[in-house]
């Protein structure tokens, strides 16, 4: 056989067709290799010096040897893309071992530190190679016919192919060129992108380590196709928590600082979506990921500050991380979001406010001296979408448990307003229980109260004495028994009908959908005023109330004395 040396491979004009960029073909390749390894460690043998390096050499070589073996008995090795450029390389490092073990079988080196460092080097490159053969033997793409690219998986591919499909894929973005690795991902977006379901062979046949490695590529190109791949991925549920096992949550932040814009996009769309996990949202504080998120809440593009508004949010669902993101300064930031961030920042800014002032005091205290009141109260005149709209809402009824920020929302004539036109609009049952939590938890004025009743808003707490769930229910008849402690809001209360007769149906004893105790608390304030009873008894109360009463209800019998005495007394004014 011909002997061989890398002198030997450049190519020329007469390199064989599909022949490798150093002139062979990678039949040529590998048996060039087959005959250089054994000469190598034939010559490791007669040498003496850094034995022990030339010893893990030699297994490697050994290694080397019968991973090119496996090769070399691959169905259809000759025709992948990716061998095409690794054999070569195979080929210069075993012609740099074959010259070390020369210099040391002759001690022709020039020094012994040097010589160290350079048996290092060798011992690394053929680790690398031999991981990259691996990579490739255990994929199974070395036995596919057109292995330089596999045919796209069709929606009528089995599961076998999609599988392939993804080794191949996660093989060249472990061994191939920077352009390889480009392409790779985006045949890995491409592949979410048609069905979601191939999320499932992605997770089981990739190797989402490496994926994760790439989001610290030397290359940007490479580094910001990776971070948009995650992000896709990480819109399946299948594959979230693999990415954070791999690590993922600490490449993502640092690319919120040094990323391409699209990077940092990415990277902000991937890092709400893990931090939705609680058991994942806790470790962003271990990356320093708070002051990340909060930075590119400030001078990120509006993509990116909705995006990491979320995350907060997310991060504020855990009550152990709540202090530190005050400490932070995650206030200021978020209500600098509402007054210029985009329709969805402002949503999400709104709901990690409400997140934090509900469970926090010097929250409250804080949003309240940093004007925060007037600057939703802007939002709910001028908002940027219905959504953020709502999620300012829920902020500032939160507001409302607090009593440092419940004297600036009472004695805000813009928040009264805003309270009457929510309730009075008889939104969704979800928002008009806020609005009533705010009436019960402002110990509003008289005034104030009376200002509610004249908007209409009694007829829609009764309506929300209707609604689920429970709790709905009671805040409803809480907030209605203290705006009839007014006697003009009585008075207009009954002249309505409709209402009253709501109000009155709600006790019959076979509609079980409310408690009996939520209406019979509200006819209890009505009843106190004698100018109502007449209005309750004639509207239909007496019979349902007698009902209750038999059935010991607490309340239907002190309501039915009130009007059973003002009966009384009528007909002893008729008599005289």
């Amino acid at each position: 056989m011909q002997q061989h040396t890398l002198g030997l491979t450049t190519a020329g004009s007469g390199a064989a067709a599909g022949a490798s960029p150093l002139g062979f073909t990678p039949e040529e390749c590998v048996d060039i290799i087959s005959h250089l390894i054994p000469l190598i460690l034939l010559s490791i043998v007669s040498v003496r010096s850094f034995s022990g390096r030339w010893q893990t050499i030699r297994s490697k070589l050994e290694h080397l040897k019968a991973c090119v073996s496996s090769v070399a008995e691959s169905a259809h090795y000759a025709e992948n893309g990716l061998l095409r450029e690794l054999l070569p390389r195979v080929l210069s490092t075993l012609e740099q071992a074959r010259e070390l073990v020369q210099q040391c079988s002759d001690m022709t080196f020039s020094g012994k530190l040097l010589m160290q460092s350079n048996l290092d080097m060798l011992i690394s490159s053929l680790g690398l190679h031999l991981r990259d053969l691996d990579v490739l033997l255990k994929s199974g793409v070395l036995d596919q016919s057109n292995a330089i690219v596999l045919s796209w998986p069709g929606p009528a591919s089995s599961r076998d192919d999609v599988g392939l499909f993804v080794r191949d894929v996660f093989a060249r973005l472990q061994i191939g060129s920077v352009d390889h690795k480009k392409k790779a991902l985006c045949s890995l977006i491409k592949l979410l992108e048609e069905d979601q379901k191939n999320a499932a062979a992605i997770a089981a046949e990739g190797d989402f380590g490496f994926l994760v490695h790439l989001l610290d590529s030397n290359h940007p190109p490479v580094r910001e196709q990776a971070a948009v791949a995650v992000a896709a991925l990480a819109t399946t549920e299948v594959c979230r928590q693999s990415l954070f096992t791999e690590g993922v949550l600490g490449p993502l932040i640092r690319l919120l600082d040094s990323g391409t814009l699209l990077a940092k996009e990415s990277a902000a769309s991937a890092i709400e979506l893990l931090t939705a996990d609680a058991d994942n949202a806790w470790a962003v504080s271990a990356y320093g990921g708070a002051t990340a998120l909060l930075n590119a809440c400030h001078s990120g593009s509006p993509a990116i500050q909705a995006r990491c508004a979320a995350a907060l949010r997310n991060v504020a669902m855990v009550s152990e991380m709540r202090k530190s993101l005050v400490e932070e300064g995650v206030v200021p930031e978020l209500l600098a979001l509402l007054s210029r961030g985009t329709g969805s920042a402002q949503e999400h800014a709104a709901e990690c406010l409400n997140v934090l002032a509900l469970s926090e005091e010097a929250v409250r205290r804080e949003i309240v001296s940093e004007g925060g009141v007037q600057t939703m109260l802007r939002l709910l005149d001028e908002p940027a979408s219905v959504k953020a709209q709502e999620a300012v809402v829920k902020a500032m009824f939160s507001l409302s448990c607090s009593p440092s920020s419940a004297t600036a929302l009472r004695s805000s004539p813009a928040f009264l307003r805003k309270l009457a036109e929510i309730l009075k609009s008889g939104q969704s049952p979800a928002t008009l229980t806020l609005a009533a939590s705010a009436v019960c938890n402002l110990s509003l004025c008289e005034d104030s109260k009376r200002a509610l009743g004249e908007a209409g808003c009694i007829a829609s707490l009764v309506k929300l004495l209707e609604s689920k769930p429970s709790s709905a229910q009671e805040v409803a008849a809480q907030a209605l028994s203290s705006l009839l402690v007014v006697p003009a809001n009585r008075k207009e209360f009954v002249r309505d009908d409709k209402t009253l007769a709501r109000l009155i149906q709600l006790l019959d004893p076979s509609n079980d959908s409310v408690p009996k105790k939520y209406p019979l608390s509200a006819l209890l304030v009505l009843s106190s005023s004698r100018s109502c009873r007449k209005k309750i008894a004639t509207a239909g109360a007496c019979p349902y109330l007698q009902k209750l009463a038999d059935m010991d209800v607490a309340g239907a019998k002190k309501i039915l004395r009130r009007l059973s005495g003002s009966r009384l007394r009528d007909i002893f004014n008729w008599r005289e």
